[in-house]
């Protein structure tokens, strides 16, 4: 699906609000595109904040209240246009831009995320592949052959690459963040288990699933602890980590969120 086209745009710069907006409606956005996509795919050309919140796993007023800083409060006993809002959560989100990303170390972890076929609907395109073993490079990744990180600045400087993914190993990620800081990359996903320092202009996002899986285990033992009974459905809480003073929200599906 092409999101924004026909007279989306101008209704968007009519509407739209301009307020600062949370960092938790910012962690959630991504999960309500996610909806809103899915909703598409099944032909629904309109949803309920009740429906989204169910969706979504959060409550309907939590749902109204993020909305409303899109400018975007739906119509009563209707809801909301999905094509529109999808539209307008891509604009908030940086995702009409075609971020051009390198993802950096192709293991296990970094094949998988070049694999991953569900960047380009959100408004990502994987432009590079990297590696520093020359037993990698040449080879192919969901046809794109792996290049030398030694290629890095002639690779950021002529793709426009924004957005690097680092996916090596704890103990060369500081170097390699490094190495890309210096190419001109501001924006990182880390998904190395390391906190990585770098200047402060540089937004860097972790991505720790030891951690995350710690935290479900916290709630769990909680849950226990209680006498809870456990079922299949699955008690959503959004552990946060900081880098660089901004709040890290992981929803690990895998889901990458814009860094503008």
């Amino acid at each position: 699906m092409t999101v924004g086209r026909g007279g989306l745009a101008g209704r968007v710069s009519g509407e739209r609000t301009r307020r600062k907006i949370p960092e938790a409606t910012v962690a959630r956005l991504p999960v309500y595109f996610r909806v809103l996509l899915a909703s598409v795919e099944h032909n629904t050309t309109t949803i309920s904040s009740d429906r989204l919140a169910e969706l979504a796993g959060v409550n309907a007023a939590k749902v109204r209240k993020d909305l409303s800083y899109l400018g975007s409060y739906g119509t009563r006993g209707v809801g909301y246009d999905v094509e529109f809002l999808l539209y307008q959560i891509s604009q908030e989100l940086g995702l009409t831009n075609d971020w051009a990303v390198a993802i950096v170390g192709i293991g296990n972890l970094g094949q998988a995320l070049a694999n991953y076929g569900g960047f380009s609907a959100r408004g990502f395109r994987i432009a590079a592949l990297l590696d520093s073993d020359p037993a990698k490079v040449g080879k192919l990744v969901a046809d794109r052959p792996i290049e030398h990180l030694d290629e890095l600045d002639r690779i950021v400087r002529e793709r426009a690459v924004a957005i690097a993914v680092l996916a090596v190993p704890a103990p060369a990620s500081q170097s390699v963040a490094d190495r890309l800081v210096r190419a001109g990359i501001t924006s990182i996903l880390n998904f190395a288990p390391t906190v990585l320092s770098v200047p402060a202009e540089v937004l860097v996002r972790d991505v720790d699933l030891a951690i995350e899986l710690q935290i479900l285990s916290f709630y769990r033992r909680r849950r226990l602890d209680n006498g809870a009974s456990t079922t299949n459905g699955a008690s959503t809480t959004n552990g946060a980590s900081t880098t660089n003073g901004a709040a890290t929200s992981v929803s690990v599906s895998v889901s990458v969120e814009a860094a503008g």
